[in-house]
């Protein structure tokens, strides 16, 4: 009579140990102590992952619970469902909401859609800073050198984010009074010279945190209110019922405001210090509200662009659209060449740090 075996199979005693070897275990998160002083948070005392591992460690404590995991995961699931949103949005309006329509004036090959064009450069802007921001912060405890590199990266996106969301608000979002008014005429100038400031700003207050950090909230600040300014307009002015995407407006500006708040206090960690070290300290309240926010504010702008998109190109003109859209990649452009020129900088400001720290 045949026996039967129960051994385990080579493949299943095989495959962990090779999974094992390539997926190691990740080191323990450590107390804020154990690592270099710009590394630490006020008020975290723990969740910290320490410095000089290898890659793979950091890239894998995505499913490790530290005090940078909200964080991460907040901007990451916005930024898929961002995608994800307008991709249905585009299928629902059969591909004509792509920058490009695939029939042009004479029903053969592709025409450029410029109706549509600053609605991707929004997209693609909000998508580009979400997926920036979320790279800095699991990344960014391998040394100070990329910490440093990876908050360029992270600035240059909320540029990019600021230049995108100004396009489309002026565009699609703003009553003719204002668009006409002095304020509306130098609206995308100024936008674009405000989101290269604040870039800046930002890429100097990663090397000197203490004395250029007022100087980076208020330009941020300040660029935010000139952004929202078409729309806190029309919510003064127009009559909500006559508009869904009043209400989404309204509610992006608050929970923006909100975002706001928890990034520039930190409420409530200052209060309970290691309390809220690995869940709810402000700087995740602040990227959770931040993610609900853009998810606002890119469903009331798909309602804004079918309201507007019809007559779109008779009010503005093809040129002045085409000019305006223009606009966002001259500030990906300057906001580039700006972190390319901090990095040199910054590399150099690190290794001076060093050796005076060496001499001690």
């Amino acid at each position: 009579m045949p026996q039967v075996s129960f051994a385990t199979p080579s493949l299943c005693v095989t495959f962990p140990r090779l999974l094992s070897r390539f997926l190691p275990s990740l080191p323990p998160t450590v107390r804020d102590m154990d690592v270099p002083p710009l590394f630490q948070n006020r008020f975290i005392l723990t969740g910290y992952r320490p410095t000089g591992q290898p890659w793979r460690c950091y890239a894998l404590s995505l499913f490790q619970k530290h005090n940078e995991t909200l964080n991460v995961w907040s901007h990451l699931l916005a930024a898929v469902c961002m995608a994800l949103r307008f991709t249905v949005f585009t299928i629902l309006q059969e591909g004509g909401v792509l920058g490009f329509q695939l029939q042009g004036p004479e029903g053969q090959g592709i025409s450029l859609d410029v109706s549509s064009l600053p609605l991707v450069f929004y997209v693609f802007a909000a998508i580009t800073y979400l997926c920036c921001s979320a790279a800095a912060h699991l990344l960014q405890s391998h040394s100070e050198q990329v910490r440093y590199l990876l908050y360029l990266l992270d600035s240059v996106g909320v540029a990019i984010y600021q230049c995108g969301c100004a396009l489309v608000l002026y565009l699609y979002s703003a009553n003719n009074a204002w668009t006409q008014s002095m304020l509306g005429q130098i609206f995308l100038p100024a936008t674009t010279i405000f989101a290269w400031f604040s870039c800046t700003a930002s890429c100097y207050a990663k090397l000197h945190v203490r004395q250029l950090y007022p100087l980076q909230v208020i330009l941020m600040a300040a660029t935010y209110l000139l952004d929202i300014s078409p729309v806190v307009h029309r919510l003064a002015t127009y009559s909500w019922r006559r508009s869904p995407a009043l209400l989404l407006h309204l509610l992006q500006v608050m929970l923006l405001l909100l975002s706001a708040f928890f990034f520039s206090c930190p409420v409530p960690e200052r209060f309970a210090p290691g309390r809220f070290d690995i869940i709810g300290h402000s700087h995740q309240l602040s990227h959770i509200l931040l993610s609900l926010c853009m998810l606002a504010q890119q469903e009331a702008l798909l309602h804004d662009f079918l309201w507007r998109r019809p007559g779109l190109v008779r009010a503005f003109g093809e040129e002045r659209l085409l000019l305006a859209s223009a606009s966002f990649p001259c500030v990906v452009l300057c906001c580039a060449a700006t972190a390319l020129a901090m990095r040199r900088r910054g590399q150099a400001h690190l290794m001076k740090n060093k050796d005076t720290e060496g001499g001690r």
